[in-house]
């Protein structure tokens, strides 16, 4: 098991393991609800928007192959929306961003290839992408508010982002610790 988390208001867990899964546990019977088809390589990460409607999971690869994030739907249907593809190396995490700044719905991605992307959660469009440099593999994200981004990275800490829509979509640095 690589991750795990919660459906909002639901008795149920998403999960991703190294058997390259996603999973959905009824926590009530402890049994798995849902198996999503086994995606190419590890996945590494999962979210659930707020809603509770949809989840993401990232993926393990290298040189561009796999390292997507993929978008699934929890509702009946329970099958892939759609990929994001863009990174080069494993793309460790996945989050929902909340609505906020105007934006349309939107997930953000971080890399070991040292990349933070901003999607378009309905067209699947790179909005914005931040380079990190010297920074290394950028482990994970939390998600502060509907601006406010932490990426935890391999060799410099932990990254403070500020999501800006003053002048089209910035991604921006605030700050390291």
């Amino acid at each position: 098991v690589t991750h795990l988390c919660w459906v909002p208001a639901e008795p149920y867990v998403i999960q991703t393991s190294e058997d390259k899964t996603v999973r959905i546990w009824d926590s009530r019977e402890l049994q798995v609800a849902h198996r999503f088809p086994v995606k190419q390589y590890i996945q590494t990460y999962c979210d659930v928007s707020q809603d509770g409607r949809y989840c993401i999971s990232s993926s393990n690869g290298f040189g561009g192959e796999g390292c997507e994030a993929t978008l699934w739907d929890l509702r009946q249907t329970r099958s892939r929306v759609r990929e994001y593809k863009g990174h080069f190396q494993t793309t460790a995490s996945c989050v929902f961003l909340p609505k906020g700044l105007g934006l349309t719905p939107v997930v953000a991605t971080s890399s070991h290839d040292c990349m933070v992307k901003v999607w378009n959660q309905d067209s699947g469009a790179c909005l914005v992408t931040l380079c990190l440099d010297r920074s290394g593999p950028l482990a994970s994200l939390a998600v502060c508010d509907s601006c406010t981004l932490l990426c935890a990275s391999f060799n410099s800490g932990i990254h403070v982002l500020r999501i800006n829509s003053v002048q089209g979509l910035e991604l921006q640095e605030m700050a390291t610790f």
